[in-house]
């Protein structure tokens, strides 16, 4: 069967913002350090070291679960300009850099819903009036062009968009199958520069565990060339190696670690702490009433850091009580706090 045969009956019209390089990443990880030393630094440090203008994002977590916002924040805080952001189920996340005018071209699942709390203006009017690029894609897919790159592959086959004008708006092609002759869309691997993890544990030396699921977390960080980590708690090595079972990311991917407790804060972070609900709703009203760069002058620009952020936001009792809500327990002496 020719390559006109297998390949090129059909084409998503969609851009690539990032073309599969399976032997440039191979080339790239096989000269990565595997050596074991402290990693921790400061949030701050880390985006001005990893996040330079016009390199490709990856977000973890999902929705507003698990989001290393205090990341996002920086990134807005230091003004970093023309990053493509792979949409991922990225809400609020996304929208922040949205807003903060950091990205200029996305590949979109799920950006501009704040889920059931309702539509996004900012992330709505970068793509329609300030002219973000974009290429559309599903969950499943965009998963699937991590798992290519982390397997040091070009493409995966799928039967994902065949037949919808997702894949009209994709980058993906149709192609046959060599063996049977089926037809399946060919996902290209999407190589990431940059990804951004926020986990419950990490030691010094970027050994990470997630508790829950971790989604499509462990591809994106094999897909990456750089990896940034921040995390709830530091905890001793020691614990790793006790508990290697529980290490979902190990040390050698990450090139950075930054201990942020409540990290993910407004977000919710799973069996910590539940997501602001209030705080969320004053990001859309603000979106609503066109008051979004008061929004990001107050809570970002005008703050040193997300540790000031969090005081801006209602300081320790209000995170008391987001915990509360997430482990369902009305009285925190049942913690022993």
């Amino acid at each position: 069967m020719s390559y006109e045969e297998l390949i090129g009956l059909q084409e998503g019209k969609g851009k690539l913002f990032k073309k599969p390089d399976a032997e440039g990443s191979r080339k790239f990880f096989k000269n990565k350090s595997r050596e074991m030393k402290s990693k921790v630094t400061s949030v701050k440090e880390a985006v001005n070291k990893y996040i330079e203008d016009g390199i490709y994002l990856a977000v973890g977590g999902f929705g507003t679960n698990r989001i290393p916002t205090a990341i996002y924040h920086e990134i807005v805080r230091q003004r970093k300009k023309n990053l493509a952001l792979s949409g991922h189920t990225a809400t609020h996340d996304g929208q922040i850099l949205m807003a903060g005018g950091a990205v200029d071209r996305c590949d979109a699942a799920y950006v501009v819903g704040l889920e059931a709390r309702g539509l996004s203006k900012s992330a709505r009017d970068a793509f329609e009036k300030y002219g973000v690029e974009v290429c559309e894609w599903t969950n499943a897919t965009l998963t699937w062009r991590y798992k290519a790159a982390a397997m040091g592959l070009s493409f995966l086959p799928s039967r994902a968009l065949l037949g919808t004008d997702t894949f009209k708006y994709s980058g993906a092609k149709v192609m046959h199958c060599p063996f049977t002759g089926q037809k399946y869309a060919a996902l290209p691997a999407l190589p990431v520069d940059v990804a951004c993890i926020h986990v419950h544990k990490a030691d010094i030396y970027g050994n990470c565990q997630i508790e829950g699921i971790d989604v499509g977390d462990i591809d994106i960080v094999k897909a990456s060339k750089y990896v940034i980590v921040t995390t709830e708690e530091l905890v001793p090595h020691s614990q790793m190696r006790n508990e290697t079972d529980k290490v979902s990311i190990p040390y050698f991917l990450v090139d950075a670690v930054a201990e942020v407790p409540y990290g993910c804060y407004p977000g919710n972070m799973p069996y910590r702490y539940f997501s602001d609900e209030e705080h969320l709703n004053e990001w859309l009203q603000q979106e609503q009433e066109g008051k979004i760069d008061e929004f990001l002058q107050k809570y970002i620009y005008s703050t040193s850091d997300f540790s000031e952020y969090l005081q801006l936001c209602g300081g320790i009792e209000k995170l008391k009580d987001l915990r509360r809500k997430e482990v369902l327990i009305e009285d925190l002496e049942e913690l022993g706090e």
